[in-house]
């Protein structure tokens, strides 16, 4: 049986582990906030390029550029977003889960993997899965560089018809309490869809992005005035594309999982709390009984005396 010493231990060991979760999720907080400013300020940034994007290929009787051309799909190239550390409850598991379910699904083709993230890496490397290149150590701190790095990546084998088909899987940031996970065709580009998809997409809470996202879907197709060729304009923008969506993937996936990471320590935190109060009822339970024990051997022991 448990000794009082074996409580008090019990209890300082889970006031310790009380603390230590709360302070990482005050971390996952404040890295939660710099991660939404930086959602939000590339989300409109991605629907302005979508809509140029539409108006040039509009413009452009037959569009033609490697990024536009359509193949049939058997050589697939996946970019697997998923986190560098663990604690954030069942986050890198759903994105793992549905990756594999993904590639299975498509086990006749000719399957490359892109993994953005330690967790996502190492899972799906003991499975044997090829891998193209790896990105890890990137999702705390999202830059622009990694991103145009990885999509260079994407836009040189695609250009050069090493794949015919480019896929994104990550979290797509909600809520703090909501993440969603997406499959998202990259490549070929569908400027049409994804610029309905942007914004269809809902923002953080007290954004105020559904006014901003009515008025983006009902907003009519803007003639702009170019001064070079629409065409070498497409030719630009079409990469540089490209990088944005790989960006605001990371961007997302990275926002997602500082939310589930707070939400995990969170929820542990209130765990130990219950944990430290069973605890301290079952400590004070057996010190009661060891007193009236010592209280009925006094009292014994004065009666036999007497």
């Amino acid at each position: 049986m448990a000794t009082l010493l074996d409580f008090r231990r019990r209890i300082r060991s889970v006031k310790n582990t009380q603390q230590i979760t709360r302070a990482m999720k005050f971390v996952a907080a404040a890295r939660l906030r710099r991660a939404q400013d930086k959602l939000l300020a590339a989300r409109p940034y991605a629907q302005l390029m979508a809509r140029v994007l539409r108006s040039i290929m509009a413009r452009i009787e037959n569009p033609q550029h490697p990024l536009l051309e359509r193949r049939p799909e058997q050589r697939v190239l996946v970019l697997v977003l998923s986190g560098d550390r663990g604690l954030c409850g069942a986050f890198n598991a759903n994105v793992i889960r549905r990756t594999v379910q993904f590639l299975r699904e498509r086990r006749e083709k000719t399957l490359e993997l892109i993994p953005i993230g330690k967790k996502g890496r190492d899972a799906l490397r003991k499975q044997n899965w090829k891998f193209v290149a790896e990105y890890i150590n990137v999702t705390t701190r999202v830059e622009l560089a990694q991103a145009k790095e990885a999509a260079a990546q994407v836009i040189e084998r695609y250009a050069a018809a090493e794949v015919d088909a480019v896929y994104l899987i990550y979290n797509e940031f909600k809520t703090v309490l909501t993440q969603k996970l997406v499959i998202e065709k990259l490549l070929p580009i569908d400027t049409e869809r994804r610029e309905s998809e942007a914004a269809e997409t809902p923002m953080p809470e007290g954004s105020g992005r559904d006014d901003q996202a009515a008025g983006a879907a009902a907003a009519p197709l803007v003639d702009y005035l170019y001064e070079q060729p629409p065409a070498e304009i497409l030719a630009r923008l079409l990469p540089r594309y490209v990088e944005t969506r790989v960006f605001g993937a990371m961007l997302e996936s990275s926002a997602a999982e500082h939310a589930a990471r707070m939400t995990a320590m969170d929820s542990a935190t209130h765990n130990a709390i219950e944990l430290i109060d069973q605890l301290t009822l079952h400590m004070n339970k057996v010190r009661q009984a060891a007193i009236t024990k010592e209280i009925i051997e006094v009292v014994s022991g004065a009666a036999w005396s007497g």
